[in-house]
């Protein structure tokens, strides 16, 4: 059997760039209201029977006490961050397991629970909901893989590395030494994906990447002076954006595969959420 890991927040955030907006007694729902249509809809079809959904229940967490340029929810439209809270019952009351995160990030939250599914034996794949790369890092063979179900792109162990130029342990690595926008990791000066990539290849990690490009072994690589002096002048701003870019599996939420099982809705919890997004409980029935 699979177990289903979700990036609530990515799902929020698609259903609200994706769906036309939607008020009721003046308060925006339809993100909402979206999210519930598409988890519901895979329940019935089957496609999921273990699942977790995490959510960042505050966008920011223990990395922007870390380094101050980290991602935060400054200009970040208040009615799809207003909607968090709603999101997150309204999923609880499909009867499907939440981990609202608030120390640690949804991200961290999944590779807990992909970590933790990986060793029992009862479960064949574990695949990771998400287009995110940083998610990639959890990948392990085709045991955890990452699904990006709107195109049906499943990541195992090879094609991370035909994706990124990279196996998934150095995904952090690479984040750390080309930069990550979307999280507000900057990078080196003069590093990109594919000088990354074959380093990285070589060395796996940046503590054992030489400081003196004469001791690179790195076929095919052009300009290594330039990015080993980069490297050594920035070690260590390059080891906190690796720390920074590295998912935590050690985050205290049940994960359990028998607390993922969905076992259906919860009638009460979904008749009260329904009322607030103004529609009928039956349009989740299962």
């Amino acid at each position: 059997m699979q177990a289903h890991l979700f990036d609530g927040t990515y799902e929020l955030f698609r259903a609200w760039f994706g769906a036309p907006p939607v008020q009721f007694e003046g308060r925006e729902v339809g993100a909402t209201r979206s999210v519930m249509r598409s988890l519901i809809g895979m329940l019935r079809a089957g496609k999921v029977t273990h699942l977790g959904v995490a959510f960042d229940h505050v966008i920011e967490s223990f990395r922007n006490d870390l380094f101050l340029g980290y991602k935060t929810g400054e200009g970040l439209d208040p009615r799809l961050t207003d909607q968090f809270p709603l999101v997150e019952r309204a999923v609880a009351a499909l009867g499907i397991k939440v981990w609202p995160m608030i120390e640690f990030e949804a991200d961290d939250a999944i590779a807990t629970a992909a970590a933790h599914l990986a060793k029992d034996d009862r479960v064949d794949q574990i695949r990771i909901v998400s287009p995110d790369k940083d998610m990639c890092q959890c990948v392990i063979g085709s045991r955890v893989v990452t699904w990006e179900r709107f195109k049906d792109i499943v990541l195992d162990e090879p094609a991370v590395v035909a994706k990124h130029g990279v196996s998934p342990e150095s995904i952090p690595d690479l984040l750390a030494l080309v930069g990550d926008t979307a999280d507000g990791i900057p990078g080196l000066a003069g590093w990109g994906k594919s000088s990354a990539g074959k380093v990285l290849m070589v060395y796996k990690h940046i503590p054992a990447i030489p400081d003196d490009a004469a001791a690179w072994n790195v076929p095919g690589l052009r300009g290594a002076d330039k990015l080993a002096a980069s490297l050594r002048e920035n070690r260590e701003a390059a080891m906190l954006y690796d720390t920074l870019a590295t998912l935590r599996i050690d985050c205290p939420i049940e994960c359990d595969l028998d607390a993922l099982a969905w076992r259906g809705v919860d009638q009460p919890a979904l008749e009260a959420v329904c009322a607030e997004l103004g529609v009928s409980a039956d349009t989740f029935k299962v």
